[in-house]
């Protein structure tokens, strides 16, 4: 058996800590990235309860830039306006998510048009595409049939999720005209009745299980 030295012991320690933490994305551009304080720490508590993930109880706040996002399996993106990536932000999340890192972005409402743009720069040969309702994040532990749920109405258009696909692995996840995120916060911040609050984490628990396990 290979014994292990004390600094390689702290170095797989150190792995398996990270290794269910998740973290925000702090992105350029003037937009509200910071938006649903609420969210995260509600999903984590749900996730930790229902789907038996270990996952700290603070999301963590990581750049585009910082090869700090590599120790995160999961790393969410919100907010209601403008995004903007330099060709360094752009290489590394490539690098991270062809990796096997996962990116989800919940549109917060407005946010749509900038991300598509600056999301060229991260994938130049690959398109955004809405993901059938047989796609497993629909199914990884709650079943949604339909597809991506409706959470909160803005302009009455349907609910899409949409993805990047690399090796048959679902890499980035945009979830539009659905407010995931909304769902996720705290009661009285929208007021929304429990079972839409409900169906908002159980989706988020998905997403949660799909990232970590694929």
């Amino acid at each position: 058996m290979m014994k292990l030295t004390g600094q390689l012991l702290i170095f797989l320690i150190s792995i398996s800590v990270y290794s269910q933490d998740i973290a925000v994305l702090q992105y350029k551009g003037g937009g509200d990235w910071y938006s649903n304080p609420t969210a995260l720490p509600n999903l984590i508590a749900f996730c930790n309860q229902n789907i038996r993930t270990a996952i700290g109880n603070k999301p963590q706040t990581v750049k585009p830039e910082s090869v700090d996002i590599f120790q995160y399996p999961y790393i969410h993106m919100t907010g209601h306006g403008n995004v903007f990536f330099t060709e360094e932000d752009a290489e590394n999340l490539r690098n991270y998510l062809l990796s096997g890192g996962f990116l989800h972005i919940d549109d917060n409402y407005g946010m749509e048009p900038y991300i598509r743009k600056e999301l060229i720069k991260v994938f130049p040969d690959k398109e955004l595409e809405e993901l059938p309702v047989t796609h497993p994040v629909f199914s990884s532990m709650y079943s949604f049939p339909q597809g991506l749920p409706k959470i909160h109405e803005h302009d009455g258009k349907r609910p899409q999720a949409l993805g990047i696909i690399h090796e048959e692995r679902l890499v980035l996840l945009f979830t539009f005209e659905s407010d995931l995120g909304d769902g996720w916060e705290s009661p009285e911040v929208h007021n929304d009745p429990e079972e839409v609050r409900t169906k908002a984490l159980k989706m988020g628990a998905n997403i949660i299980k799909y990232a970590f396990e694929n």
